[in-house]
């Protein structure tokens, strides 16, 4: 079956059941096609940057379990999750993605099951599926905290860099148990260890309010932790998941995300979706933190599980070459947005004044002495082709917010940024189409403040993304930016 749109062989309900299957995957290997690339529309500059999109949250087989009866444990393979590595890159790539990672739960002394068993899995899959940039790292255990992304930078000593830090730092890699590793302590000595590191790791943090049991309830992560951490190594921890994986969990009856406690809200932490929550207290403090989406792919819910497939329903665009470098470089510095259900595929705000412009991830510098007014332009990209669930998603509004960068706060458990609004809500009679693509552009009059704006979208009519029931979460579809920057000097 092909999308006219794209001209791209597209998987049936009934072929991804047969993928999911170990002995299809080398079937499936050869009749998958290559995702397009983004074309010239949204490249930008001389250094041929497009978004791409892309998941840092897979699961394998090898996330596995440990039968500790014995010395030391002996790993058994598939507990957790199912699929081989090639399997998830094939998955990938059919659904769009060109970039992808591999994170595996941890467990005692499983930093050697990664250095001597996953990983020359990993080095296999990249050479039968080139066309992903396959990622190195796992599933973090985080002291004193919930999984993370560890991320390691492409280079010839990756496989051991990861050894280095999991059989160090994880606090379930120790064997017998370790309590000294699960402290907030070793998690900061974990980042600074990260940080001296020539080849510097990204981190990441998972389903953030997972654990929460109400709104502002926090369990295991916690804003005072968000903020040592990032303090600690500034270019190493740089965000959380705004849009967590395990999304297909109402269609086998579950809560989205495995929220089991405290609902998602349109599919997205309460920690992002909440104007002037979390992420815009952290922002206001003038914090580089970005958010991502994933899939935390373990099981495909038509085997049983509540997953989706690798970039079946969530992505994460980085605004970056076809290289594992300025992928990561990307990611580190924010140039994202994210999505769920192929609202758009492609998304540039930008601000400007006097000539110059900052986008996602950078800095506006506004010169007091001259005029205050800063323009911001908003071009997106909606999906021309059919969503994972077989239907082209319809955009129904568009939302700028706006808070104030006010500086450090004293309190280092604060989770709200009340100068933080939406300013401007935009429907489909105020955007400009100019082929692909629709722009809306807004000033902020007289700015006096240091601030920055994020763009959100929906393809619902709810002003604010409401608690998540059992809706399917393909009626409930949006995507975020991250933030664009403007300072006065």
């Amino acid at each position: 079956m092909t999308d006219s749109s794209s001209g791209q062989p597209q998987v049936s309900r009934r072929q991804l059941v047969k993928f999911a299957g170990v002995g299809a995957t080398f079937v499936a290997a050869g009749s998958v096609a290559a995702p397009a690339q983004a074309d010239s529309a949204q490249e930008r500059g001389s250094r041929n940057r497009s978004w791409r999109a892309g998941d840092h949250h897979v699961h394998s087989e090898y996330s596995g379990e440990f039968d500790t009866s014995v010395t030391p444990p002996r790993f058994h393979k598939g507990a957790d999750a199912v699929y081989p590595i090639v399997t998830n890159a094939i998955m990938a790539k059919n659904f769009g993605l060109t970039w992808a990672m591999c994170t595996d739960h941890g467990g005692p002394t499983h930093s050697r099951v990664n250095l001597e068993q996953a990983y020359p899995d990993l080095l296999l899959s990249r050479k039968l599926v080139p066309e992903v940039l396959q990622f190195w790292g796992m599933e973090f255990d985080a002291p004193a905290l919930d999984h993370h992304t560890l991320m390691i930078p492409r280079h010839d000593d990756e496989a051991k860099m990861l050894f280095e830090l999991e059989s160090r730092f994880a606090k379930r890699d120790a064997f017998p148990n370790d309590p000294g590793r699960d402290t907030e302590a070793k998690m900061v000595e974990f980042l600074k260890a990260a940080k001296d590191m020539r080849q510097k790791p990204l981190v990441i943090a998972h389903h953030a309010a997972r654990s929460a049991t109400g709104l502002g309830v926090y369990g295991q992560d916690t804003p005072r932790e968000f903020r040592n951490g990032n303090d600690a190594a500034p270019d190493v921890y740089v965000g959380f998941e705004g849009s967590p994986g395990h999304q297909a969990g109402p269609l086998v009856g579950g809560a989205r995300g495995g929220y089991g406690s405290h609902p998602t809200y349109g599919g997205f932490d309460q920690m992002t979706a909440r104007v002037g929550g979390l992420w815009d207290s952290l922002l206001g403090e003038g914090r580089r933190w970005w958010i991502t989406a994933t899939s935390d792919s373990h099981v495909h819910w038509t085997r049983g599980g509540t997953d989706f497939w690798p970039g079946e329903y969530s992505k994460t665009y980085v605004h970056a070459r076809q290289d594992y470098a300025d992928i990561m470089d990307g990611l580190r510095n924010g140039r994202i947005f994210v999505t769920t259900g192929d609202l758009v595929t492609g998304l540039d705000v930008t601000a400007s004044n006097r000539g110059k412009k900052a986008a996602v991830g950078e800095n506006l510098t506004v010169r007091r002495r001259d005029r205050n007014d800063v323009e911001i332009e908003i071009c997106f990209r909606p999906s021309k082709g059919k969503n994972g669930n077989g239907v082209r998603p319809e955009i129904r509004r568009v939302d700028l917010i706006v808070g104030e960068i006010t500086g450090p706060n004293a309190n280092r458990d604060a989770d709200t940024n009340p100068t933080t609004k939406v300013v401007a809500r935009f429907g489909p009679d105020q955007w400009r189409r100019d082929g692909d693509e629709y722009y809306v552009r807004h000033t902020l009059r007289d700015v006096q403040t240091n601030l920055y704006a994020r763009v959100r979208g929906t393809g619902t009519n709810e002003d604010e993304p409401l608690a998540d029931g059992k809706e399917s979460p393909w009626d409930d579809l949006w995507f975020y930016s991250n933030p664009v920057f403007v300072h006065r000097v």
